[in-house]
């Protein structure tokens, strides 16, 4: 009897330093991905919505792409190396190079950069942490994203260890690039925009966004952006209840953001992201916005440093990043 050939990806005993994953689908962004996007996470970011702002201020015609659903899709991608995956413990150095508007094509290739078996328990099967830098770039292959995450995969033979002990704590430290702003006129924003800018925030200044977000379509956001990670299609593979993507929770963490700062121009960067408990459907989620940082721009307008703590019935998520504001 001839067996079926199995679809699936690498446990983590299968995988290897240096292997690469570039087989997924380059994704062309059009309005209909913003659409569904918007819907699913909340969108409340003007350039991407305002198509006429956004012109007079980025003085490009093409709608800029949100950049939520850009970090989505370059994530999707990247999980052809994480189909097994039980938990993605964090993202670091996450930076945008150029800002992609809807047209663009994203491709995106994943590389195994560390590997480090977990310690075995009894009861429990035995796992492993895989580093993975994620690089991301459009149609004329001019950088758009280069960042890493982590993510905890089980081995497919449990009885043999692999050994691996790589140190995965300077995992995408160093400083982030320059934001790709040239030729943006931010005071075109601040004199379009009613409320408050860069020159009116101060560092240490928190909001408690008041209303929680219930946690919808999580199956919906993971296909639209190639996500192939059993555990957010799968329940059986989740241990019975699905888990929602992290960037689902990270995006909505954005939206709420923007209704205690409606006027961030864009995001540019993340310092880092930690998952510090699962999400599922239906949880509904609550966010505290802080004030980091402040470092002002030349031509006026800033870097805004924040920190978002998201909470269901316990915070599930640590998210610090950086976004320009005029």
């Amino acid at each position: 009897m001839n067996w079926p050939d199995k679809v699936e990806g690498p446990y983590f005993d299968e995988l290897t330093r240096g292997q690469k994953f570039a087989g997924a689908p380059g994704v062309t962004l059009t309005e209909g991905h913003a659409a569904v996007h918007q819907a699913i996470v909340g969108d409340r970011m003007r350039l991407p919505l305002d198509h006429a702002l956004c012109a007079e201020v980025t003085g490009n015609d093409a709608p800029l792409a949100h950049p939520a659903l850009v970090w989505d899709v370059a994530i999707g991608q990247s999980t052809l190396a994480t189909h097994h995956v039980r938990a993605n413990l964090f993202y670091r150095g996450l930076a945008f190079r150029r800002f992609p508007v809807l047209g663009d094509t994203l491709r995106t290739v994943t590389e195994v950069v560390g590997l480090r078996e977990n310690s075995r328990r009894p009861g429990r099967k035995p796992t492993g942490m895989a580093a993975l830098r994620i690089t991301t770039v459009d149609q004329h292959d001019r950088p758009v994203l280069d960042f890493w995450r982590c993510a905890m995969l089980p081995l497919r033979r449990p009885d043999q260890e692999t050994g691996h002990a790589d140190d995965l704590s300077e995992l995408g430290a160093g400083p982030l690039p320059k934001p790709p702003l040239e030729d943006w006129q931010l005071a075109a924003f601040r004199d379009r925009v009613p409320g408050e800018h860069f020159a009116d925030l101060t560092v240490g200044r928190t909001w408690q966004v008041v209303g929680a977000d219930v946690v919808s379509s999580a199956p919906e956001l993971a296909r639209l952006t190639l996500n192939i990670a059993r555990a957010h299609h799968d329940a059986a593979a989740a241990g019975g209840t699905r888990l929602v993507y992290g960037g689902h929770t990270i995006g909505l963490a954005l939206s709420h953001t923007t209704r205690a700062l409606p006027n961030i121009v864009a995001v540019t960067a993340w310092d880092g992201c930690d998952h510090l408990a699962p999400v599922h459907e239906n949880d509904s989620l609550t966010s505290e916005v802080e004030v980091t940082g402040l470092r002002a721009l030349p031509d006026g307008g800033g870097l805004v440093d924040l920190r978002v703590v998201v909470s269901a019935a316990e915070p599930v998520l640590d998210w610090r990043f950086t976004v320009v504001m005029a």
